[in-house]
């Protein structure tokens, strides 16, 4: 280990809409927690991050609110970013006089230069001494040891919880991608809505969102779920419960996912002729915890006629991708896509 290396250590960031993960040179996936914040309004004090705030969701005073910094995979609340960022990076850290020498930050494909600067103030504020930005379906098909640098079609579909990112990547930069703002979090307010009109129930978002893991569906299954949901009745204002099948899940979710096939659909039909035949070698990868959704992978496959796999672990795919490039950085270096600046001159 160079000298050096013992003061300045480089991290990788997966900044999420529903969870942000942080890689540490040499140690590994170190964080892995929800993007949320409780914040008190009264004193403007910080009450809890991650975890701890998720717990709080839904279930605090009107003083306490609990925020999520970001929407869509944009920074909505800046401040409270850089907080969530802060509050990671010191965990993992011992020694609070070294420092971050480059932070890796995953980024959704299509951020406008404002929304990417956004991003590195908000790490370099956090203690990032460098900000380098990778595209998420970049580090996701490197994640997923797909090879990215030949001159050949790797197709990744990226279903986060605020955005899913589709991609062709060949030579170490992307073809053609589309980022939809359908994801994780747009398939619990399809559950919450459709509870809301069949049932006249209203349910939060970690209700609806147990109910899409314990039963949800894109396809029929070979076995009948059902889950019991509790909430609020609409007529009468009283605690009720109700139980949902995988069918109503099924139908409630079927909307969002046609729009997630059809961007996949349309990127392969943007591709080159050349890379689309590819394709058919290649296949399609999927990752991002929204891959987890039974039948995502078959219903995809049905509606392309393209081989299309989950990969292993999915949710770890981002950060395994910024691992790699943390850990060998001028080995992917070429992979970062950070705007064109003035070049620095040392005197």
């Amino acid at each position: 280990m160079a000298f050096g290396n013992y003061f300045f250590r480089d991290v990788g960031i997966d900044l999420g809409t529903a969870n942000s993960l942080v890689y540490l040179r040499s140690q590994g996936v170190v964080i892995n927690e929800p993007s949320m914040v409780a914040v008190n309004t009264k004193t403007n004090q910080i009450l809890s991050v991650g975890n701890e705030a998720k717990g709080m969701y839904g279930r605090t005073p009107a003083h306490i609110n609990v925020i999520r910094p970001l929407v869509s995979g944009v920074i909505s609340d800046f401040e409270m970013a850089q907080e969530l960022l802060r509050f990671f990076l010191k965990q993992v850290s011992s020694r609070s006089f070294f420092s971050y020498r480059r932070g890796i930050l995953a980024i959704p494909n299509d951020l406008t230069e404002v929304e990417r600067k956004s991003m590195e103030d908000a790490a370099m504020n956090a203690g990032c001494s460098k900000v380098y930005l990778v595209e998420s379906p970049v580090a996701a098909a490197l994640g997923a040891n797909l090879p990215i640098n030949s001159p050949t079609a790797s197709l990744i579909v990226d279903i986060g919880g605020g955005t899913t990112d589709v991609a062709v990547i060949s030579m170490g930069g992307t073809v053609v991608s589309k980022t939809l703002k359908v994801a994780g979090d747009k398939l619990n307010e399809d559950i919450i809505h459709f509870v809301r009109d069949e049932f006249k129930l209203a349910i939060g978002e970690s209700t609806a969102e147990f109910a899409k893991i314990a039963a949800g569906s894109a396809l029929p299954l070979g076995e009948k779920l059902e889950v019991n949901l509790r909430g609020r009745d609409l007529a009468t204002g009283l605690p009720r419960e109700v139980v949902l099948k995988d069918t109503q899940i099924r139908s409630a979710l079927s909307k969002s996912i046609k729009l997630i096939v059809g961007a996949v659909k349309e990127v392969i039909e943007l591709a080159p002729p050349e890379l689309a035949g590819d394709m058919i070698k290649q296949g399609i990868c999927l990752c991002g915890g929204g891959a987890l959704l039974r039948g995502t992978d078959q219903i995809i496959e049905k509606e392309t006629s393209v081989t299309t796999q989950v990969i292993d672990d999915p949710g770890m795919c981002v950060a395994r991708g910024l691992g790699y490039i943390v850990d060998n950085f001028n080995n992917h270096r070429q992979l970062l896509d950070n705007p064109l600046r003035p070049l620095e001159i040392n005197l």
